[in-house]
């Protein structure tokens, strides 16, 4: 008996950079993905913040649960920069995490810099049109 369709998070295991961003996804890996991405250590994973204009420290569990292997966030904020609110910074902080915001296409060129580079790097990239 067949179960039918499985559907699992988006999640792609280990890293790799981006190969192109635009019309609200990303391609990575040979794979293309609809939406916004977290790049962690751990993989690449599908992403929707509860409000892309507002981001909290809960949008960033995933990324907290590894914050002994990351030194810096980038943030893709979407076509603009945008700051990151105080009270999510600070979590950020604490955890031992610099972030930095910036527009989605340079977050996404600095990423792949410091991948190619070995660095500790993660990236929360919020997809553009």
């Amino acid at each position: 008996m067949t179960k039918g369709i499985v559907i699992r998070e988006a999640h792609f295991p280990g890293r790799a950079p981006i190969e192109a961003y635009g019309n609200g996804g990303f391609r990575f890996a040979d794979m293309s993905h609809r939406g916004s991405l977290l790049c962690l250590p751990s993989g690449i994973y599908g992403w929707e913040p509860a409000d892309p204009l507002a981001l909290t420290a809960a949008d960033f569990a995933k990324l907290l649960n590894e914050a002994d292997k990351v030194e810096i966030l980038l943030v893709g904020a979407g076509k603009d920069l945008r700051p990151l609110p105080a009270v999510l910074r600070a979590a950020l902080k604490a955890a031992g995490i610099a972030a930095d915001p910036m527009s989605t296409g340079a977050a996404v060129r600095t990423y792949n810099v410091l991948l190619a580079e070995n660095r500790a790097v993660a990236a929360a990239l919020i997809a553009v049109e």
